[in-house]
C-alpha cells in the first residue's frame, strides 16, 4: 500500500473526502517527524512506538574501490510494533 492508497482507505473508512484524509495523514506524519526531531518518542497504544536511536560512528568499505571509509554517527528512526499489532498478524 502506498500513500495515495492509504489516503483512499482513510477517506473510505472515516467517511470523509480524500482531501481531508490527505490533510489528516500529513498532520500525523508531521507530528511524528517533529516529535522525533526533538528526541522524544511517539507511542500509539495497540499499534507501536516510534523512537530515535543513535547509530555510532564506524568504519566501512567503499564497494567500488575497497578503501576503508569513516561513517559518521547519526540519529535513525526506529519503529517497535505493539503487542496488539503483533497479535493481529498471527
Amino acid at each position: 500500500m502506498n500513500k495515495s492508497e492509504l489516503i483512499e482507505h482513510i477517506a473510505e473508512k472515516a467517511d470523509i473526502s480524500k482531501a481531508a484524509a490527505a490533510r489528516a495523514l500529513e498532520a500525523l506524519i508531521g507530528g511524528v517527524k517533529s516529535t522525533l526531531k526533538k528526541g522524544d518518542s511517539v507511542s500509539l497504544v495497540g499499534f507501536g512506538t516510534f523512537a530515535v536511536t543513535k547509530r555510532a560512528a564506524r568504519s566501512g568499505r567503499n564497494p567500488r574501490t575497497g578503501a576503508v571509509i569513516k561513517i559518521k554517527s547519526s540519529k535513525v528512526p526506529k519503529f517497535r510494533p505493539g503487542k496488539a499489532l503483533k497479535d493481529s498478524l498471527n
